[in-house]
């Protein structure tokens, strides 16, 4: 739905208490929580459609994101573990799986997957607003800080807050000599007639590169593929950024010795680009930044190419403020864990945006990632800019070994989220208590109170990981005995898995210190039990699974969590003076005078 537009006068007057820039998956995710909350928010959008990103890239026009339909399971919640293109909403028809029967679905079912989600939430987006000179102004009438910014028409626009949601959609431009030969990815031509009996050299070894060596590949002499970078596979590093094994055809080309290949080079420093009788010539390049002749004559790249395409990724667009900073090659702006800008106060990031926190450690660079980070973004707001305290749950003691089942075995947050997205249990009243909070960031566990309003006290960081030294570009992740079903073994586990962390006293920042620079995860937990990884990822074993987490939680409260009947309850009261903690919250005194009769 897009908002009307009353006049310069008006927009200037009016303060939003939020304004999110870019209507793509991430700021309707954060969107949605806004709308939910009932604050006070507009979607600023430069494009004329929601996701508009979307209507050109992927260039050959697949995503890359799952659609699995179908788990053998009806609950909501373990399917969006599998379900990697949903936002999450109360309605049950905005789950992409309505929208595409194909598991790598078209990108155009996701634009139209995007417009009903804006519409039918009825979501405050304003089309066809391209946003320049964000700063941070100090308001005299208020007394505090607040954000301006104009758009391509000179109208101005003020908030209280401004989350940034545009994501990494800036075509990366090299500068090398001959580079004005390239075609690039974000305008290459598609058609793969257009490369019919081509030689083509790809500069690139991302997604892109290997989705654009797929569309075309069947079509030439030959495509060679030259980044600084070595291949990294998904399915071998865990990290979903890496090559998905949907788009890696041409390694078989290439190792079965069919024409295409691959090597290693890297491109701006080591190559020049020369056009010689219409076709591509690749040359050497020394320090003085002049060609030289080779070494040898046997060059990988001596043969001239008819295209030369590079696909060397997107970038953040850091146009929109003059005080932002990068990290990560000018890949991302420069956020902290609560994913604020670090250089202004107040400004905020959502969707891919934020993925330099988390990246090559987990998905907060895609959809389902980022869908999680966004509602963990809002909670944060939440009780920074209005009170409201972090949700939680407060079970009985003897109901948490099955809060915790339950959460482990269906929950998409932390699953997605491994490594930086935890589930907190803090015990109170003697541990008669506890609070399950879910999905907070790991790396703000030293803030807890002062983020969300909740006090810490000991507590079980629940958290999913994969085995130490199990992903990586070197690891034979399909090594026979890569996996153990021993629970004795848990230790051994490389598939992900849960870990529960018990600290006796609240974490502090310098422990948080002192876990990052032992490239640890959590600080050194008082207890540690991990539970054994399963093939199923479903965590049910009694056995396996239930006993020895119980057990843990036994030692850590020093109770008994067994779940007993009424008559045995009935039997501890008259035969014991010590009775377990279940039969005392069950209420021993009313069972008992119900078994006399009385």
């Amino acid at each position: 739905m897009g908002a009307a537009l009353s006049g310069k006068h008006t927009q200037q007057q009016h303060i939003y208490d939020y304004i999110v820039i870019g209507a793509g998956p991430g700021g309707l995710q954060i969107a949605y929580y806004l709308e939910q909350a009932g604050r006070d928010y507009i979607v600023l959008e430069k494009g004329n459609v929601s996701g508009s990103f979307y209507t050109k890239y992927p260039r050959h026009g697949t995503l890359i994101s799952i659609n699995k339909r179908y788990t053998g399971k009806t609950n909501k919640e373990f399917n969006l573990r599998h379900d990697w293109n949903s936002l999450l909403s109360h309605d049950d028809q905005l789950l992409f799986k309505h929208y595409s029967k194909e598991m790598f679905p078209p990108a155009s079912a996701f634009v139209d997957y995007l417009a009903n989600y804006t519409s039918k939430l009825g979501l405050n987006v304003q089309y066809q607003t391209e946003i320049s000179n964000l700063r941070r102004v100090f308001n005299d009438s208020s007394y505090s800080y607040q954000f301006t910014m104009d758009d391509q028409n000179g109208r101005i626009y003020n908030a209280k807050t401004v989350i940034v949601a545009t994501g990494i959609a800036s075509p990366r431009i090299v500068d090398f000599p001959g580079s004005e030969h390239l075609d690039y990815y974000h305008n290459m031509t598609i058609d793969p007639e257009h490369y019919e009996g081509k030689s083509v050299l790809i500069l690139g070894r991302g997604n892109s590169a290997f989705e654009t060596a797929q569309a075309i590949y069947g079509h030439t002499n030959m495509v060679h593929m030259a980044s600084r970078n070595r291949v990294r596979l998904a399915w071998a590093t865990h990290y979903v950024g890496d090559i998905r094994a949907v788009n890696t055809a041409l390694l078989d080309t290439y190792q079965l010795k069919s024409l295409d290949g691959i090597l290693e080079i890297e491109v701006q420093r080591d190559i020049a680009l020369q056009k010689k009788d219409g076709r591509l010539m690749i040359t050497a390049r020394n320090s003085q930044n002049s060609t030289e002749l080779p070494k040898f004559d046997n060059l990988a790249m001596r043969e001239p190419y008819d295209h030369v395409i590079s696909c060397l990724g997107f970038n953040f667009d850091f146009d929109i403020s003059p005080n932002l900073t990068t990290v990560l090659s000018q890949k991302y702006p420069a956020i902290d864990h609560g994913y604020e800008s670090i250089e202004i106060p107040g400004l905020y990031f959502a969707g891919t945006n934020t993925h330099s926190v988390d990246r090559r450690k987990s998905s907060g660079g895609f959809i389902h990632g980022f869908r999680y980070t966004a509602r963990a973004l809002h909670r944060l707001l939440e009780w920074r800019n209005h009170g409201v305290t972090w949700p939680y749950t407060t079970y009985d003691v003897t109901d948490i070994v099955s809060a915790i089942l339950k959460r482990i075995n269906e929950v998409s947050g932390t699953y997605q989220m491994f490594t930086m997205l935890v589930d907190i249990v803090i015990f109170r009243n003697n541990s008669q208590k506890a609070d399950l909070i879910q999905e907070y960031p790991v790396n703000l566990l030293a803030e807890l109170e002062e983020r969300t309003g909740i006090k810490p006290e000991s507590m079980i960081v629940i958290n999913s990981e994969y085995g130490r030294g199990f992903s990586g570009p070197n690891n034979d992740v399909f090594a026979e005995g890569r996996a153990t079903i021993d629970p004795s073994n848990a230790h051994r586990s490389n598939f992900l898995h849960p870990v529960f962390y018990y600290y006796k006293t609240p974490v502090t920042a310098a422990d948080m210190m002192e876990a990052v620079s032992q490239k640890e995860f959590l600080p050194r937990p008082d207890r540690l039990h991990l539970m054994v990884e399963d093939f199923h990822t479903s965590w049910d074993a009694p056995r396996s699974h239930i006993l020895p987490l119980r057990r843990f939680i036994e030692t850590i409260t020093k109770q008994d969590l067994k779940y007993y009947t009424d008559q045995d309850c009935m039997k501890q009261a008259l035969l014991y003076t010590d009775i377990s903690t279940y039969c005392q919250n069950a209420g021993i005194q009313t069972l008992t005078e119900h078994s006399l009769g009385l």
